[in-house]
């Protein structure tokens, strides 16, 4: 069993506790927040201590791993420490709202061995995996294009969206770690439009955008779209697509159940999308704590890793850009 701490207890963290702690693998060994009462629920709702201190966290040797799930701000002081107590270490994304932070951690941490692990959940996906998999085994051909669509059910707090760093760098990120995962290269220009459509009044408040559309193109040829809102009236839309020389293939929507009705006036009637990211990639979540494990225990590599990271940023970053100079970026000009 692989003893996991997990630092920041907010709701992916409370879900990444509750997962360690029933994964058949992994034992919860203890949970820490900032904010004490958030740490205490989970700890008495699982049966584990509450650490004093990260740093009590990373000096105690019964602990073999850590999560990190707390405040974006807090990442990259916590992957260093992680790696300086040499504790594997899995780290929700993004690495840094700052690319720069993102770029002086890569190099503080050059050449660890420690498995650093990074959480683009959606690679577990199956379905979005088997889409991949599709493209690496020649099934479609040669790979012309990719699509990826991703919407939210509904605009989360704007005490939330002021602090999350922008659209791109909150949202799309995974968008970006997908279309870079079936891609298998990487890309070298990106051009991203945004628009306030959904709440245009609160979006002006913040500075941000709500509904984006980006373009992106690998030294090779090929394209990846992926299309963002921050509201879908229907619920929790994801969906990849490769497109090739011999075919398509795509991973689609995921239902409660997959019962279809008839009748008179509609036709395919269906349950309604899953709710949101933690019912949609349950099992994605529970396969990521066992790639973990694996990581963690030396039997495979890190399957997403830190210049994952990196990279999705780095694309984060040109979007941004992009969307907010209204041209194309190319990646060579972020260094």
């Amino acid at each position: 069993m692989v003893a996991v701490a997990v630092l920041g207890c907010g709701r992916i963290g409370q879900m990444h506790a509750r997962n360690i702690a029933r994964h058949p693998r992994t034992t919860l060994a203890s949970v820490f927040d900032v904010h004490g009462p958030s740490a205490q629920k989970v700890a008495e709702t699982l049966g584990v201590p509450v650490a004093a201190s990260p740093e009590a966290i990373f000096a105690d040797p019964a602990v073999d791993a850590v999560v990190i799930a707390s405040s974006t701000d807090t990442h990259v002081d916590l992957l260093k420490m992680s790696v300086a107590a040499r504790k594997p270490v899995l780290c929700e994304k993004p690495i840094d709202l700052s690319l720069s932070r993102v770029e002086d951690c890569a190099k503080a941490i050059a050449g660890t061995d420690i498995p650093i692990f990074l959480g683009f959940v959606r690679r577990f996906d199956p379905t979005h995996a088997a889409v991949a998999q599709a493209v690496r085994d020649g099934t479609i051909g040669t790979l012309h294009q990719v699509v990826v669509t991703s919407r939210d059910p509904g605009l989360a707090s704007e005490a939330y969206l002021t602090v999350s760093g922008g659209i791109f760098r909150d949202m799309t990120i995974h968008d970006f770690d997908m279309a870079r995962f079936v891609l298998g290269e990487e890309v070298s220009e990106v051009v991203a439009f945004g628009a306030r459509l959904v709440d245009p009044a609160l979006m002006e408040r913040i500075d941000d955008i709500d509904t984006v559309s980006v373009l992106m193109r690998t030294a090779g040829g090929r394209q990846a779209i992926i299309n963002n809102s921050r509201r879908a009236v229907y619920g929790y839309d994801q969906r990849v697509e490769a497109f090739g020389s011999a075919g398509m293939v795509a991973s689609n929507n995921c239902r409660p159940n997959a019962m279809t009705a008839w009748g008179e006036g509609f036709t395919e009637k269906a349950a309604p999308l899953l709710d949101f990211f933690i019912e949609r990639y349950t099992e994605a979540f529970n396969t990521e704590i066992a790639a973990f494990a694996d990581a963690v225990e030396g039997k495979a590599a890190p399957a997403v890793t830190f210049e994952d990271g990196r990279q999705a940023q780095r694309l984060a970053e040109a979007a941004t850009l992009s969307a907010r100079e209204g041209r194309i970026v190319k990646l060579a000009e972020l260094g």
